[in-house]
């Protein structure tokens, strides 16, 4: 039985960062290489892409209603109305060959946010940073090759973090008031047939849903490590799940399309699109930058 269905034909070269906007009813994302933030409304299936001027790896929803949009190695506000950007803040030491990619607001109301090194040949001098709604930024973590996979437990007090290149998941305590982080701790390898971890997001008991994007398909992980059970996606190189909808009980996951060659894009013309699916489970309650 096939679990996923398309839900909006983006073809998206990168499609990233789904997250559930509730007070709008919609859902927001971005195409990196676009590059653009993208709006799509599930009850209507209408699309709407917003033009950005660089590379967008990641996006966050805030408080006021506006975007949080990371940039190479800046975060920008967005006016989804208008379409407006002004700067928030910046990461000046940030490499000239990183750039920032996966993020997600923590259950401490910041933008958590890694960075991965663009180049081909790639070195581990990513960063994991933590921004704060006045604008501060803070460097938490080092030694990253492809920052990745940023999710939280139910209850806030789990943090975790993956490295797509090194494949590889850590999880560490959190403290949802202070932001503070415990030792860091490796879960578990992925392989080829698992896949290499991307975007990810914990489910209502706790587990950690992981886009297995070199293997097309989605793994549920325990806390322990055990993968519980792993969905078949419908196209190779799913990119991060995201659970949306009033319960929080649909699952939509992006896609890329990017670098695939012409006979893969033959075979699956709906990759770089967004799937849906309905009763695989119940998402961990959704944080906004506290602004």
């Amino acid at each position: 039985m096939i679990r996923f269905a398309l839900a909006a034909d983006l073809r998206a070269q990168v499609g990233e960062s789904p997250v559930w906007d509730a007070a709008r009813g919609v859902l927001w994302m971005v195409d990196i290489l676009a590059p653009c933030v993208i709006r799509f409304d599930p009850a209507t299936g209408v699309t709407r892409r917003i033009p950005l001027p660089e590379p967008c790896g990641s996006l966050a929803l805030c408080r006021s209603g506006t975007l949080l949009v990371a940039q190479r190695a800046s975060l920008v506000r967005l006016d989804p109305a208008s379409g407006s950007i002004t700067p928030f803040a910046s990461f000046p030491d940030e490499p000239a060959h990183n750039r920032l990619n996966d993020g997600k607001v923590g259950p401490d109301g910041c933008f958590w946010i890694g960075s991965m090194d663009n180049r081909p040949d790639k070195q581990a001098t990513g960063i994991l940073w933590r921004v704060t709604p006045d604008g501060r930024v803070e460097r938490r973590r080092d030694g990253l090759v492809v920052s990745n996979g940023l999710a939280w437990s139910p209850d806030g007090r789990t943090i975790w973090h993956s490295d797509s290149r090194r494949a590889v998941l850590d999880r560490a305590g959190f403290d949802p008031a202070t932001g503070a982080t415990g030792p860091w701790r490796h879960v578990r390898d992925f392989d080829e047939a698992t896949g290499r971890p991307d975007g990810a997001a914990c489910d209502a008991a706790g587990n950690y849903w992981s886009a297995g994007v070199s293997a097309g398909r989605i793994n549920v992980i325990a806390p322990d490590g055990t993968i519980l059970r792993h969905f078949d996606f419908p196209v190779p190189a799913p990119t991060m799940p995201c659970f949306a909808g009033p319960e929080l009980a649909t699952l939509f996951v992006t896609s890329l399309r990017a670098g695939k060659d012409a006979a893969t894009l033959a075979a699956h013309p709906g990759l770089g699109g967004l799937f849906r699916a309905e009763g695989l489970g119940q998402g961990a309650a959704i944080t906004l930058f506290a602004d």
